[in-house]
């Protein structure tokens, strides 16, 4: 009979081969925890020495990290795609920020445009679950919960545009929002003259992308990005002036 004994080292390979995808189209998150070897072997229906041989390769390839006692992980991927001397440039210059808001309008608004015309019918569930917590968080007025949500939804977009490329690139730059490289998202959401202007703008883009309209969902993204670099343009102007205010109630003070 023309069959072939299967090796270990082609389970494994495959093992690897099905992890590397799971990264790579976004389902395995970076800093995620893997099942335990137990969990994968009978996931896998292989052995646990081959699952072993499997996330040593992953390890190897620095996809995987193993901690003693905790387990494996997915590594921490998205940090090598800009040098931590470029970060700091980042967040101190004011340049870069504009500069960073540009480059989402762009991108975002065409993974709006490929969200609405091939989302499936799950992403769209994803989104719409996202937008309702979005609602609830802005009723409940707590800044922190509301940028959270934020970028949530945004990433959710972009993974419905399934693009791998703009997935892990858009990825990377929200891990630089969220540890507040370019401006603090929770002093946006604080503001109560902007709260209410940023729900409807996040419910524009939630409409174009669930009629599956893709010129509406990219305008609508482009409209929310600029008004928040219009917003950041302002919050810079009211800083400046604060300073000024404070230079002459000290100067005030002295005379």
């Amino acid at each position: 009979m023309p069959f072939v004994k299967i090796e270990p080292e082609k389970a494994a390979s495959a093992i690897v081969h099905q992890v590397e995808q799971l990264i790579l189209r976004g389902v395995l998150r970076p800093g995620e925890r893997l099942p335990s070897e137990r969990e994968l072997a009978t996931r896998f229906e292989v052995s646990r020495p081959t699952v072993r041989d499997a996330l040593s390769t992953l390890e190897a390839s620095d996809l995987v990290v193993t901690r003693p006692g905790s387990g494996a992980f997915v590594a921490q991927v998205l940090g090598s795609a800009f040098a931590p001397a470029l970060v700091n440039l980042f967040s101190t210059h004011d340049e870069a920020l504009f500069d960073y808001l540009s480059f989402r309008r762009d991108l975002e608004g065409m993974a709006a445009a490929r969200a609405a015309e091939h989302a499936n019918e799950t992403d769209l569930e994803v989104i719409r679950s996202i937008f309702n917590r979005m609602e609830v968080a802005h009723e409940k007025r707590n800044p922190t919960e509301e940028a959270a949500i934020d970028a949530e939804f945004h990433l959710a977009i972009v993974e419905a545009a399934h693009n791998v490329v703009m997935l892990h690139m858009m990825r990377s730059m929200f891990e630089m929002l969220q540890a507040g490289v370019f401006y603090n998202r929770q002093l946006l959401f604080g503001k109560r003259s902007t709260r209410c202007h940023l729900l409807e703008q996040h419910r524009a883009i939630f409409d174009a992308i669930i009629a599956q309209n893709p010129d509406a969902a990219r305008a609508a993204v482009e409209a929310h990005l600029t008004y928040i670099e219009g917003a950041m343009l302002q919050q810079s102007r009211d800083h400046r002036n604060e300073n000024v205010a404070k230079q002459r109630l000290e100067h005030e003070k002295e005379r």
